[in-house]
């Protein structure tokens, strides 16, 4: 980003840029060709860029109507999801904008939607505070373990877009991204946009700060509006969550009611795993209960799908190794192996393995 735009002009340029929208098409498109609405745009792309750099350019662009669907895994969802043309846009106001701005903000211990952090950043961040902590205070500490209640759909708009002027001054810019923010009923946004992702993690941007630079908490991590305090005082991590629900109320966000103290020789459910440290020291890491039973509810129903012909032997495998790549960071040998049975079980038709295994 040039100087200029980092002072806040020339902001708006970025995003309609030619090279940048087409880069932004490109990106988008992946793992999405087969789409009717990705494959329309493909085939005239060169003009379907130009044209959504002229609406831009011009300020006539508008939002297209939301797909409302829900989704059940992990938790039920409600998803609204945007035309192919403005994930473009979006793709295009977040690489070019959004990323380089909110980024120099963000703390180190942020792992949500962030290049080179993701859950598997925050899982080994997490046993990196769990060593630190044994070889100071052995298994005697403590875990504040919270998460927001309906973070996405209790976000306020108007809050929001106070945020983002704090580090945005381009108008033009303003103008996007108020359109996309008020795109959704206030509060809330939707989690299928892009630029929500950067929202969500900017709206609790000030809120880590405090974690850090007021409470003095060394060891905090936050995935999204997931977050653990470590700390060897169970009394200072009363006073934390204290302040923590009244920092919150001024963002008009409350606290899961399953926001507690845990003792850390229990271990903690974070980010899909359960952490915990032996009396040697050593950091275990356990694929969670409620995740356990999720993949063998999908092998179950990949069996029927693949039966019937909805789902060929190739995507079926690809959701697999999808799963046993994020199992892999945990302790789990015995569990993988024992669903590769049940996997094998699909396209062999192995009633007895399917059957047996637990």
């Amino acid at each position: 980003m040039n100087t200029e735009a980092e002072n806040g002009k020339e902001l708006f340029r970025l995003v309609y840029d030619f090279n940048n929208l087409y880069e932004a098409y490109m990106k988008s498109r992946c793992g999405k060709r087969w789409k009717g609405a990705t494959n329309r745009f493909e085939m005239n792309a060169l003009e379907y860029v130009a044209y959504l750099q002229h609406l831009l350019k011009t300020k006539t662009y508008t939002l297209g109507a939301y797909n409302v669907f829900k989704v059940y895994e992990p938790k039920e969802r409600i998803i609204k999801s945007i035309p192919f043309k403005d994930k473009v846009v979006q793709r295009s106001l977040c690489d070019n904008v959004l990323e380089p701005i909110f980024e120099r903000s963000l703390i180190y211990d942020s792992y949500a939607c962030r290049k080179g952090k993701g859950v598997h950043a925050g899982l080994k961040r997490t046993a990196e505070f769990f060593r630190r902590h044994y070889r100071k205070y052995g298994l005697d500490g403590w875990v504040l373990k919270c998460d927001i209640e309906k973070y996405f759909d209790s976000i306020d708009h108007d809050i929001l877009k106070k945020i983002i002027r704090k580090y945005i001054a381009d108008e033009n810019v303003l103008w996007l991204l108020d359109m996309i923010i008020d795109s959704t009923d206030n509060p809330g946004l939707p989690i299928g946009n892009q630029t929500s992702q950067w929202f969500a993690n900017l709206f609790l941007n000030s809120f880590d700060h405090f974690i850090k630079e007021k409470l003095k908490i060394k060891m905090y991590i936050r995935y999204m509006d997931d977050f653990i305090l470590i700390h060897p005082d169970k009394e200072y991590l009363r006073y934390c969550k204290q302040e923590i629900v009244k920092y919150l109320d001024t963002l008009k966000l409350k606290l899961n009611r399953k926001s507690h103290i845990f003792p850390l020789r229990n271990g903690v459910d974070f980010l899909g795993f359960h952490t915990y440290l032996t009396e040697t020291g050593k950091v275990i890491r356990k694929i969670r209960r409620d995740s356990k039973k999720r993949i063998k509810r999908k092998l179950k129903k990949f069996k029927e799908l693949y039966a019937s012909g909805e789902r060929t032997k190739e995507q079926i495998e690809r959701a697999y190794k999808s799963w046993v790549a994020h199992a892999s960071h945990g302790n789990c040998y015995h569990l993988i192996q024992n669903m590769n049975k049940r996997y094998q079980a699909i396209f062999e038709g192995d009633e007895r393995n399917a059957s047996t295994v637990e």
